[in-house]
């Protein structure tokens, strides 16, 4: 029978709670989101004459709760709009609401006793056949359902979602003894589709997968610092975005994820785990136990291993737990690795290191290494499950049997045994039967060794994905330093850029018109996509800074109009071509979206036309279009100029959509002809449907536009008008006002005495020529050295 899911109740409305409710609103669902009643009146209830028997008091913490997860910053939703999906109650007036619901999610205290109760309620109300599933990070599932139906036993089981639940990709489906295999295929095939997750199959051991590696890893950092006589900057600085790890590295996430959550698992591995090789790193040292006692917790409390005092961010020194200035750091070792551009690419040089860090690298890496191989078959019979995880819900960009191939399994095996370390027997035997790797492609797919039937075994679900490592060597067609050209089968194309942050310069034009050219003679369509960590951070402006300071005019107005033709191309070549945009999408990589005949766009895709930010107004054609899709939208009688300063507004104040949803609000996306996919690993694959789909039905080229209506002087004058009030109340700079203005000049179409109809070369042109203009401006120079130099926009 085929299982659908309209409508979710969760129960337990803390961050965990409104977080999971949230990203079920943000994937459509209607959501109900209880929690319980107070059991006191606030003194603002008792000064408004409230009863405990008011509902707004009844509700007051799921209501709280909530609105505290709007506020706060990342959101947990995709735009405000989709909380109207949310509905709160309590659970002693509302339960019985949980009949209308097709999977109950249990989010309370992490109390063996409290979740058997809500467990008996749940089972009260809920009708036959509905999802009961708990998030909790550690109790064994086969306790908290005894007692309960037979019908409840089979439809329950672990859905551990990692928070923030919107942000963080694991989601582990934990069986119960007595859940039905239906249940459990539903739930992984459910957690990856429609909530965008990575779904790992876990056993009900302590902690699961993620957190049970995970929190080792933390732990044995946590023995290993004194011992190597590492600071907390130093340890952040080894294991941060140089090893492919969050920026936040190891002791600032501490502090964000709260050092007692931390040790609330770590106890709890200690007790549960009594034949664990690894028992005693799971005891706190000493200056945790003590920050413990202090109440150093982290961000929470305003300071944990990092303290802010004024603008100064103070480190805690783990020998006197006193805090001092930041230190900075430095390593002979990280310096090699420098022109390495993948961090996959990196561990082979780091393990080599003849200073403290490649004492570091090798220590940490041998016991990482021996650690994860005996947790084989405990925690997962199959080794991929552990770097899913890893991956998913830590942030890492390689699990640890990924690191170990990419050191070498039998170098790696040499440097444990140097450290004291032994891997698992099965990698012994693994090596020994002549294979060298745990991963290995074959045809562009993934398989894994699978150390049961002593085989490689194909990873499951890769069915719906397109893996661009996977089809480097069999299906490349062109390529040069700064992108490749793939067929994805079927007569599509893919176009990948790898310049650095993957920016749009000479290179990537070139690819993109080669990709073109070809698909034109050749192929079906075109895909534009990466599986990079962003899209593209936009154009090089770098090679701008250094044409405008040698004042190469001439030199960079081709530069900006072959930009400006490479976009047009994207739009009015005869195939259809897709871009696929993921992350940070600035700039340039917006403008190439803005091009595109269709997007297929990541949920996480922080898009947006940021080019004030370095003194000029958008010359790659994102002028010129937002001017267009702006006046597609004048309606008889509207007032024109309303939507067209909503559209200059967009560009002059840098707005970035902080989903793609919001997207669809700044004009950046369009309504019925671009599409979302929330899970990312299946976008480049939905891309390739759509490019196939838009050319089997009979894509026909374009007609460029000709029948764009300006305002002329009529919009001029009221920007103009603006930019200097906004001067006047010293909102922006005497700069940012001449930046503005240039902008307005495109978007009025010129100084026209009258609403004109012009073509899209007609405002091309005037862009470029505006663009140009501000090159020429010291302060536009300032502001391009300054994110080039600093990272961020400077104001002058």
């Amino acid at each position: 029978m085929k299982r659908i899911i309209k409508k979710v109740a969760v129960v337990g409305s803390g961050i965990m709670g409104s977080g999971i409710a949230c990203h079920f609103a943000n994937i459509g669902l209607e959501v109900l989101l209880l929690d319980i009643v107070p059991n006191a009146l606030t003194p603002a209830e008792e000064k408004k004459g409230l009863t405990l028997e008011s509902k707004a008091v009844r509700n007051r913490l799921v209501n709280d709760h909530l609105a505290n997860a709007l506020k706060s910053n990342p959101s947990p939703i995709y735009s405000q709009k989709f909380a109207s999906r949310i509905t709160t109650g309590n659970t002693t007036d509302d339960m019985a609401k949980i009949a209308t619901c097709d999977w109950v999610i249990e989010v309370v205290v992490e109390r063996l006793d409290i979740k058997k109760l809500v467990f008996e309620q749940i089972d009260k109300y809920r009708k036959p056949g509905t999802l009961v599933t708990s998030n909790t990070s550690g109790i064994p599932i086969q306790f908290m359902s005894e007692g309960r139906s037979a019908d409840f036993q089979a439809h329950f089981c672990g859905t551990h979602f990692f928070n923030p639940a919107r942000y963080l990709k694991l989601f582990e489906v934990i069986p119960g003894p007595q859940t039905s295999p239906e249940v459990i295929d539903f739930l992984f095939e459910y957690g990856s589709k429609f909530l965008g997750k990575t779904s790992v199959i876990a056993k009900d051991t302590p902690a699961f997968i993620g957190n049970r590696i995970g929190i080792f890893g933390i732990m044995s950092l946590f023995h290993q610092v004194k011992e190597l006589g590492l600071t907390i900057e130093e340890v952040d600085k080894l294991t941060g975005p140089v090893i492919g790890r969050p920026k936040s590295a190891t002791f600032r996430t501490v502090d964000v994820v709260g050092l007692d959550t931390l040790v609330h698992v770590a106890n709890g591995l200690y007790d549960n785990c009594p034949n664990d090789e690894a028992h005693d790193l799971f005891q706190l040292p000493e200056f945790i136990k003590k920050m413990m006692e202090n109440q150093w917790l982290g961000s929470k409390t305003k300071q944990g291993f990092y303290k802010k005092e004024g603008k100064d961010i103070l480190s805690l020194d783990l020998d006197t737990l006193e805090y001092r200035p930041n230190k900075k750091t430095s390593f002979a070792t990280l310096e090699l690795t420098k022109t390495i551009d993948k961090p996959i690419d990196r561990f082979k040089v780091l393990v080599k290191g003849k200073d403290k860090a490649g004492d570091f690298y090798r220590k940490n890496f041998s016991a990482m290494f021996a650690y994860v191989s005996n947790r084989i078959p405990e925690i997962s019979d199959e080794l991929y499950k552990i770097d899913d995880a890893m991956k998913a819900g830590f942030g890492w960009e390689n699990g640890p049997f990924e690191i170990w191939d990419a050191i070498g399994v039998a170098k790696a095996i040499e440097i444990m045994q140097n450290e004291g370390y032994q891997p698992a027997a099965w990698v012994n035997e693994m090596i020994a039967s002549g294979s060298t790797s745990f991963y290995t492609v074959k045809n562009g797919a993934t398989y894994f060794y699978d150390s049961a039937s002593k085989s490689y075994v194909k990873k499951p679900g890769q069915e719906s994905f397109i893996i661009l490592d996977n089809i480097r060597d069999t299906q490349k067609v062109w390529g040069n330093s700064d992108c490749t050209l793939f067929h994805l089968g079927d007569g599509i194309l893919n176009l990948e850029f790898h310049s650095k942050m993957n920016t749009i310069g000479g290179g990537v034009l070139t690819g993109i018109n080669k990709a073109i050219d070809l698909a034109e003679k050749e192929y079906h369509g075109l895909v534009i996509g990466n599986q990079g960590a962003n899209f593209s951070v936009g154009a090089n402006i770098g090679m701008i800074f250094m044409m405008a300071v040698e004042q190469e005019y001439d030199e960079l107005n081709m530069a900006i109009k072959l930009f400006q033709n490479t976009m047009m191309r994207c739009r009015y070549s005869s195939i259809p071509v897709v871009v696929a945009p993921h992350g940070m999408t600035l700039g340039g990589g917006c403008e190439m979206t803005l091009h595109a005949d269709r997007v297929v766009a990541a949920a996480e895709t922080y898009i947006g036309l940021v080019e004030f930010g370095v003194g000029v107004i958008p010359g790659g054609g994102g002028s010129k279009e937002m001017t267009l899709r702006a006046a597609d939208l004048f309606r008889k009688n509207d007032v024109e100029l309303n939507v067209l300063q909503e559209y200059f507004l967009t560009i002059g104040m840098a707005k970035v959509a902080t989903s793609a949803y919001e997207a669809f609000d700044l004009g950046i996306l369009q309504k019925g002809k671009d599409i979302v996919v929330v899970n990312r690993d299946r976008q480049i694959a939905t891309a390739k449907q759509i490019a196939l789909q838009m050319a089997e039905q009979g894509y026909t080229q374009p007609v460029e536009r000709k029948d764009i209506k300006v305002l002329g002087k009529q919009a001029l004058g009221m920007f103009l008008v603006g930019t200097d009030q906004m001067v006047a109340g010293q909102y922006i700079s005497e700069h940012d006002r001449k930046i503005a203005n240039k902008l307005a000049y495109v978007m009025a179409g010129g100084d026209l005495s009258e609403p004109t109809l012009v073509s899209e070369q007609y405002l091309l042109d005037i862009e470029r020529e505006a663009f140009l203009s501000l090159c020429t401006e010291r302060k536009t120079l300032e502001r391009i050295q300054f994110m080039l130099t600093k990272g961020k926009p400077l104001r002058n």
